[in-house]
């Protein structure tokens, strides 16, 4: 510990979220092919704009380049990385393996999670692994950092990979009443930090954080809320009809339904529909910093990084706090 000045990892976005600064993550989504300037261009239009970047696990169970991969060429450009890794593709000593190699290349950010299944991907005939859950992954990557031992209990001999633990959470799951406990027993499990499901009912998820304050939870885990800009009307209404676990108002939709009527152009109707998801998220970054309990954002801006340097400056976040 004392070699980390007290840090539990020493990652960037340790340090902006215990000094108190209101955190900004964005996503960096690898390609479906093996070309690393595709991570490097990515990774120079969030450089600046966020505190740190996730990095996916093969999204929406579609293969991509690998997650831990694609986080060593972010580091390699200056960009923190935050590698997602899924129970859904590995047992537990693939996991280990990988979280040693991922610290080796300079990792020092992890996020915790189940995984989409396999069936919404490209390979539906796949097996998924699921030897252990996300809150037991959570457990196992604590006790390498804070127990100096693998799951099975051997101590590592050597340098242990020492990581700033994430989990996830969906604030509008069913049973809505049960999510805050949930929660807590991430926290409990040894999450430092958790990032949320999209948000777009302010005034539910603002229902979730009263309770999730109430418990006390957030003092022990820093909550870092889901945000994303809409590109369509057509993606607000899916998220608001096909989605499971997804709560977006018709307000959201009808908004992004008016942006754009009465312009002939398509691109220039696909500009203006693009500007109000923009808007939206904006608006949103702005109730989100007056919530008790929240204690940054996570943009997801899916393949559409670009939009990431815009949010960040109309939303008043610039510039990244700098924290030694």
């Amino acid at each position: 510990m004392s070699e980390n000045n007290g840090f539990k990892s020493g990652s960037n976005l340790e340090k902006v979220l215990r000094a108190g600064h209101f955190a900004v993550t964005a996503e960096l989504g690898p390609p479906k092919n093996a070309d690393a300037e595709t991570i490097r261009k990515k990774a120079a239009i969030l450089k600046g704009y966020a505190d740190a970047a996730n990095i996916t696990d093969n999204q929406t169970a579609i293969v991509r380049m690998s997650s831990i991969g694609a986080g060593a060429l972010a580091v390699q450009a200056g960009l923190e990385p935050v590698v997602q890794m899924t129970c859904r593709d590995r047992n537990r000593l693939a996991m280990q393996s990988d979280l040693l190699g991922a610290y080796a290349l300079g990792v020092r950010n992890v996020l915790c999670l189940s995984g989409d299944h396999q069936t919404f991907g490209n390979h539906p005939q796949a097996k998924n692994v699921h030897d252990i859950d996300s809150m037991q992954l959570v457990q196992m990557v604590v006790g390498l950092r804070d127990k100096n031992s693998f799951q099975c209990g051997e101590e590592i001999k050597g340098v242990n990979p020492r990581f700033f633990v994430g989990a996830v959470e969906n604030p509008f799951g069913d049973p809505f009443d049960f999510r805050p406990y949930r929660l807590g027993k991430k926290a409990k499990a040894g999450a430092d930090f958790v990032q949320t499901q999209l948000i777009y009912n302010v005034p539910r998820f603002r229902e979730f954080m009263r309770r999730v304050v109430d418990l006390g939870v957030h003092e022990q885990v820093k909550i870092l809320a889901g945000v994303g800009p809409l590109k369509t009307a057509g993606a607000a209404k899916y998220m608001r009809d096909q989605v499971a676990g997804m709560d977006v108002p018709d307000e959201v939709v009808n908004r992004m339904e008016a942006a754009g009527k009465g312009i002939e152009d398509k691109k220039e109707k696909a500009a203006a529909a693009r500007e109000e998801g923009i808007k939206v998220c904006v608006e949103l970054i702005e109730q989100m910093r007056e919530i008790p309990g929240v204690a940054g954002v996570h943009i997801m801006a899916i393949e559409w990084e670009e939009a990431i340097p815009i949010i960040t400056e109309r939303a008043g976040l610039l510039p990244r706090p700098v924290v030694a």
